[in-house]
């Protein structure tokens, strides 16, 4: 398992991940994504919705908006119980969540604690030119809830039958006491979640399948088997109006932690926002010509998360002669970089031109970037170190044969393919 300072100095020395607003002295646990960075964070969006919707007919996608109508989260008690049991150390003036602590002393300096005091997760802002006489509305805390309120509307557009759902990957905010462990835990982070409506009767297969599914994605993507596992809610973690809860969880640097978890919410969202705007929420069952509230089937992940594992697990370092390299071993539809073209001889113009055309001819289906900065050693270090699966190698000889070097990632071997070829020979790469 990688340390995590390897990570971070990686994500800041290639790109990935910067500390926002930097040059101010940042801002706790909210995070920049660089060139290579919203790379991936793309890849891993692109890779769920086609799992999701393209690969298959029973769902559609959403974007609600971040903002709403504050009564949406008042049915769904967001208001009243979205909140941490808080307490502050009366000597180092520090904060901690109560639930996170052993004894009645300050972890850091061993001073008492004040009594546990309740602290709401959601940020407040104002709708109005006038803050005192605007509407008071949140930063939605999660994506959820604009599926439920949407129901009707995705129902009538669609035609959709049961089972069916409502996929969507958007911004999420919470005023978290605890934020850390680099982006594992933010105040701004993004969500892919899915609300999979079903008749009652057949909640508990669905949600079987979605806990399999879901697991069985993450070791699709590259995430080695053993860094995975699942785990089911004790009662006395479930929400009180969850039937049940599985975590799969990831091994990260700081430990076993959630991953994503797939909920069995039963029909509790849709009869609270049913119940306080008044508004039918129910689904007409043609069969049994009767109207029913459907039961809801969540799986929902966080992009920063996943983009933390899927970097965590693919790096490698390896022995190579006197020296080592460090390997970002990425999934192909992940990697941030699919191929990289390296010229030779960077002083020859005739190198140079040939590699900038077969860039132009490459671009287009997939990311392709052009790098003459250093000797082919070290560009082969760097492209390895980002997780460029091919690098190219234009060099003298390509001048008169037309062909140019293939360098793979993972194992380094070396292929002298003609250049008329290449395109054709990249694309089945990728098939």
């Amino acid at each position: 398992m990688a340390d995590i300072t390897k990570i971070e100095s990686l994500c800041k020395r290639r790109g990935f991940v910067f500390q926002s607003s930097e040059i101010y002295g940042g801002l706790g646990s909210v995070w920049d994504y660089g060139p290579l960075g919203v790379e991936l964070k793309n890849n891993i969006k692109r890779a769920w919705w086609r799992s999701m919707v393209y690969e298959r007919n029973d769902v559609e996608g959403l974007d609600a908006a971040i903002l709403m109508n504050p009564n949406v989260w008042r049915a769904s008690g967001h208001v009243s119980s979205f909140a941490d049991l808080l307490v502050d150390c009366k000597s180092c003036k520090k904060r901690f969540r109560s639930d996170h602590l052993k004894e009645k002393k300050c972890p850091d300096c061993g001073g008492a604690l004040t009594e546990p005091r309740q602290f709401n997760l959601m940020f407040k802002t104002h709708i109005g030119s006038v803050e005192t006489e605007g509407i008071e509305v949140y930063l939605r805390p999660e994506t959820a809830q604009g599926i439920f309120v949407n129901f009707p509307n995705v129902l009538v557009a669609s035609r959709k039958k049961l089972p069916f759902g409502i996929a969507q990957i958007g911004k999420s905010f919470r005023n978290e006491v605890t934020a850390g462990n680099f982006i594992f835990r933010c105040r701004e982070f993004e969500q892919m979640e899915m609300e999979y409506f079903v008749d009652p009767k057949t909640a508990d297969k669905w949600y079987e399948y979605w806990v399999n599914e879901r697991f069985s994605w993450y070791k699709r993507l590259g995430i080695k088997a053993e860094n995975l596992k699942l785990r089911q809610h004790e009662k006395d973690e479930l929400a009180h109006y969850a039937k049940s809860c599985h975590d799969i969880e990831y091994q990260f640097p700081h430990g076993w932690a959630e991953l994503e978890g797939i909920a069995h919410r039963g029909d509790y969202d849709l009869k609270q926002h049913a119940a306080l705007s008044g508004k039918d929420l129910s689904y007409f069952d043609e069969a049994a010509k009767e109207r029913i509230v459907p039961f809801v089937i969540e799986p929902s992940g966080g992009v920063d998360r996943g983009f933390l594992a899927f970097l965590t697990d693919a790096y490698r370092e390896e022995p190579v002669r006197d020296d080592k390299r460090v390997v970002l071993g990425l999934h192909k539809d992940l990697a941030p970089i699919k191929v990289a073209v390296l010229p030779l001889l960077r002083n020859r113009p005739e190198v140079v031109d040939m590699a900038h055309k077969i860039v132009g001819d490459l671009r287009g289906e997939r990311r392709v970037v052009y790098d003459d900065t250093a000797s082919i050693g070290r560009l082969y270090r760097r492209q390895d170190e980002i997780g460029t699966l091919y690098c190219v190698t234009v060099d003298v000889e390509s001048l008169t044969d037309n062909k140019v070097t293939v360098r793979d990632r993972d194992t380094m071997l070396q292929e002298r393919i003609g250049v008329d070829a290449l395109k054709e020979y990249i694309r089945k790469k990728f098939e």
